[in-house]
């Protein structure tokens, strides 16, 4: 992957203010140059590089804007939407838009509650990375996905969270397309879920988080 001056240095400057802040608020535990290099920014460029990935974007669960921030920088024609609850993250995410000059938008809400707003159904492509195990991760970004738009989780190796999910990402409205698998530097395994939005979702979903948590689809 080769990267252009400009990325490159609004990735320098991004990592500086992830420093500077995470000093102050603990927005995320990786904390060593070269694994933030590998297990944010490598990891997130794998997901920049999807072909899914263009139109309207939806990042759940942004927190220091890993992957969000990374889209936008390296696909600067995306229109991006980070989605992070935490207040002190949000306010983070809106200093790094002003910083690197980048047009995205920051809402301190809960997915599950987007899902029942205006927001419902409107994404082309709604990304997530590190938020919480696929069953429940479908019901909180599926019903912001368009129908024929496409979800994106990025998880781990364990190749049972799709088993496990594949009844309710059917339920939410989604089909499982393709696994796309990578192994970064130091050895570690990822993966890509491409998970298509094939119907609407139906009007019961998202539940509310404590239903979600206590019972997943």
């Amino acid at each position: 992957m080769k990267l252009c001056p400009e990325v490159l240095g609004r990735c320098e400057r991004y990592a500086e203010l992830v420093d500077e802040w995470n000093r102050k608020i603990n927005i995320t535990a990786i904390t060593e140059p070269e694994e933030v290099e590998d297990k944010h920014f490598l990891d997130c460029f794998l997901l920049a590089c999807q072909p899914e990935i263009k139109g309207k974007v939806a990042d759940v669960g942004s927190g220091a804007g890993f992957p969000g921030i990374i889209l936008k920088i390296y696909k600067p024609d995306i229109e991006i939407t980070l989605i992070e609850s935490n207040k002190k993250k949000t306010a983070f995410l809106s200093l790094v838009g002003k910083e690197l000059d980048l047009s995205l938008q920051v809402l301190g809400e809960r997915a599950e509650d987007l899902g029942r707003s205006s927001a419902r159904e409107s994404f082309d492509v709604v990304t997530a990375r590190a938020v919480a195990a696929l069953p429940a991760l479908s019901e909180y970004c599926l019903p912001l996905v368009k129908t024929g738009g496409f979800f994106l989780p990025m998880k781990g190796p364990k190749e049972t969270e799709g088993t496990e999910a594949k009844k309710a990402i059917e339920v939410l409205g989604g089909e499982i397309k393709e696994i796309r698998k990578y192994t970064l530097p130091d050895d570690s395994e990822r993966t890509i879920w491409v998970v298509q939005k094939s119907a609407s979702t139906p009007e019961r979903y998202p539940r509310k988080m404590a239903q979600i948590k206590k019972k997943p689809l």
